[in-house]
């Protein structure tokens, strides 16, 4: 999640997921995942969320709805069905991808704690998380904090 909060910097908050390939293991996340993330960014961010995001069967499900539904301080917007150039998010993952891209991790772990090294570098680059937002027009013009 990238998000926006006035007179703080822009923040960069997530969550890894890691796929092993186990017999019924869900390959990303399901509605309690994302709960949880919601609740942790409410609880980091402390106030209201306006959350903008895209149309992925667990988004816009009736469990997801009700556990929207259950938290007050929580606003949805949807964005339209495949929008991906509307979408910040996705340019997190194209700017984490492009560094990948000559990496050669032994193992499922090595590249997770990659992933994650990166991630957290982009948390510390609120210039980089601001232009993911204007690309889009999500925001006009960067802030200088």
């Amino acid at each position: 999640m990238i998000c926006l909060k006035p007179g703080q910097r822009t923040r960069l908050i997530y969550r890894m997921r890691i796929y092993r390939r186990r017999k019924n293991e869900r390959k990303g996340f399901n509605e309690s995942d994302y709960a949880r993330l919601l609740d942790a960014a409410h609880q980091q961010l402390g106030g209201p969320i306006v959350l903008i995001w895209d149309n992925v069967n667990t988004h816009v499900d009736a469990l997801m709805r009700s556990l929207i539904d259950t938290r007050p301080w929580l606003t949805v917007f949807s964005l339209p069905t495949y929008a991906p150039e509307l979408n910040p998010v996705e340019r997190v993952w194209s700017h984490l991808k492009r560094g990948l891209g000559n990496l050669g991790p032994g193992t499922l772990d090595d590249l997770a704690a990659v992933i994650r090294s990166r991630l957290k570098q982009m948390q510390y680059r609120p210039k980089l998380l601001d232009a993911f937002l204007t690309h889009p027009g999500l925001i006009t013009h960067p802030r200088s904090t």
